[in-house]
């Protein structure tokens, strides 16, 4: 197994109380594996992949552990973990296309990259032209600033040099979010191929788009509200959800071809729960159409079929 998370715990500090943005995340991610990481804005998606590589200033590792390969990864401690990041475990961030220092070249800036962790930017500069041919980058972009690429271009560039070392670990973290729809299309594949070519062994997907992430991913993995609701492959994900959180969240995709006079979006009613001190039991239960007495109660998260695990008691 890749990646085995145990009941990692992260908290983000505030004036008004600690926000439990993820409380007790178990889950694991095999060799060649790509899962989708999906869950509406506040489930806790993003702040899962930054705390496997990078926890900011606001957040505050409460307890857990997670391993990467059989090495535990000292995710608590910024300095240790300096020796995992762009090696072991690589990130894409949300805002790629602002990843790159404006006042220097890409090349020089991969080049003080290799430098900061003692490589020689000679022993990489065949396999990263190589890479820049795979995603349809010239090598001229290597003499550019920042600014003279296009939001895809600049994508693309990001993907490359995050993936230069050959990661166990890729976490790609909203990376289509701001790109047009076939730009969008082109990212997604290009992930793909970066695991199929052995350059990512395996990859987390943050998304709130489930159709596009079940375009790629093999698994996906839904979060709500800090906690884990449903991880199953891809199709039965989307094909046959088992927690109503799921069902609703599937449910809101727009259909190919429909009309809005014939097939109107359907939102999910009512809002996430305040994570600063959530009531204790299922944290959908306020808006689930299903919730009875039973859900003041936390469901476990256990599995209800061969890769299928849910959370929630009228499922279990």
């Amino acid at each position: 197994m890749a990646l085995n998370v145990d009941d990692l715990r992260v908290h983000y500090r505030t004036t008004s109380g600690a926000v439990k943005a993820l409380d007790g995340v178990t889950f694991g991610v095999d060799d060649g594996e790509i899962m989708g990481l999906a869950g509406e804005s506040g489930s806790g998606k993003s702040t899962l992949g930054k705390s496997l590589i990078r926890l900011d200033g606001r957040m505050q590792y409460i307890g857990g552990r997670a391993e990467l390969d059989g090495v535990e990864l000292p995710i608590g401690d910024d300095a240790a973990m300096n020796r995992f990041r762009f090696g072991e475990i690589s990130v894409v961030p949300q805002y790629a296309m602002s990843a790159l220092n404006p006042i220097r070249r890409i090349g020089h800036l991969i080049r003080d990259l290799l430098d900061a962790r003692g490589l020689r930017y000679g022993d990489y500069s065949h396999e990263l032209l190589r890479r820049l041919e795979l995603v349809g980058l010239p090598a001229g972009v290597l003499k550019r600033y920042p600014f003279e690429l296009s939001g895809g271009m600049k994508q693309r560039m990001v993907l490359v040099v995050s993936t230069l070392l050959d990661p166990s670990l890729l976490i790609a973290d909203e990376v289509t979010s701001a790109l047009d729809v076939s730009t969008q299309r082109a990212v997604a594949s290009m992930l793909v191929e970066f695991r199929d070519r052995g350059y990512v062994r395996s990859m987390i997907v943050v998304t709130h788009d489930l159709s596009l992430v079940y375009q790629i991913a093999d698994t996906i993995l839904v979060m709500y509200a800090g906690k884990l609701a449903e991880k199953a492959s891809a199709d039965t994900v989307v094909n046959a959800p088992r927690h109503p959180y799921t069902k609703l969240l599937v449910s809101s995709l727009p259909e190919v071809g429909a009309r809005y006079a014939d097939a109107r979006l359907q939102g999910i009613a009512g809002s996430p729960p305040m994570l600063i001190d959530p009531a204790p039991g299922c944290r959908f239960r306020d808006r689930c159409p299903l919730a009875t007495a039973e859900c003041e109660k936390e469901p476990p998260f256990v599995e209800v079929g061969p890769g299928h695990s849910v959370a929630c008691w009228k499922v279990v």
